[in-house]
């Protein structure tokens, strides 16, 4: 993918689905998931130090694992899922509708961040997938940060695509995403840090 696939700045949003239903499935304002998750991070973090008893310290070294992991993931799936093209008719659709549709129309408002019917699947798999190994002890402040970094990610992307700003942080965050979009789309797959793509080597040459 390249900057080629770029059409629009708008705003609006382009339709994807004939049905009215999907296509509402497919948008979501920007706050949703922030009324989704924060309860998910409060009931974690009390389960966590309440009911478990972890303990402040172990708490937070587990909440820091967290972010850590969903960083790690954030950079696989942006980079290896969403970026994925396959060669067939139907591949080429999913690709569209999960990843396509952002490049094309990169200011898309109701496109921004994930809707729940993608969001909620995703969590649930995770959460199951890493209650499967991780002592509960640990799990709850674990989950906590990964859910955390994961709504850093989600609303920072709309805050890269929508906001101006001052702070060395946020613009030095801004122009490592817009150059994914604008300039290269084979680099800088981290939204919420560039981190992993100075490790794997997909950051943009100096």
């Amino acid at each position: 993918m390249s900057n080629r696939h770029y059409i629009s700045n708008s705003h609006e949003s382009t339709q994807m689905f004939k049905s009215s239903l999907f296509e509402k499935l497919s948008k979501v304002h920007f706050s949703v998931p922030l009324f989704l998750y924060i309860p998910v991070i409060t009931w974690c973090c009390w389960t966590a130090l309440v009911v478990e008893q972890s303990g402040l310290i172990i708490w937070a070294l587990c909440v820091a694992a967290g972010l850590f992991v969903w960083s790690f993931v954030e950079y696989v799936m942006h980079r290896f899922v969403f970026h994925f093209e396959p060669s067939s008719k139907w591949g080429r659709r999913l690709h569209f509708i999960f990843h396509g549709v952002h490049h094309d129309y990169p200011n898309d408002a109701l496109r921004l961040v994930l809707p729940p019917s993608v969001s909620i699947p995703l969590a649930t798999g995770f959460f199951f997938l890493y209650k499967s190994f991780i002592p509960e002890v640990y799990f709850y402040g674990f989950f906590a940060g990964f859910i955390a970094g994961y709504l850093f990610y989600d609303i920072s992307h709309y805050a890269l695509h929508h906001f101006n700003f001052k702070a060395r942080f946020w613009k030095k965050l801004k122009k490592h995403h817009m150059m994914h979009h604008y300039a290269d789309a084979t680099r800088g797959y981290g939204v919420s840090s560039s981190f992993w793509d100075k490790i794997f080597r997909s950051d943009f040459q100096k």
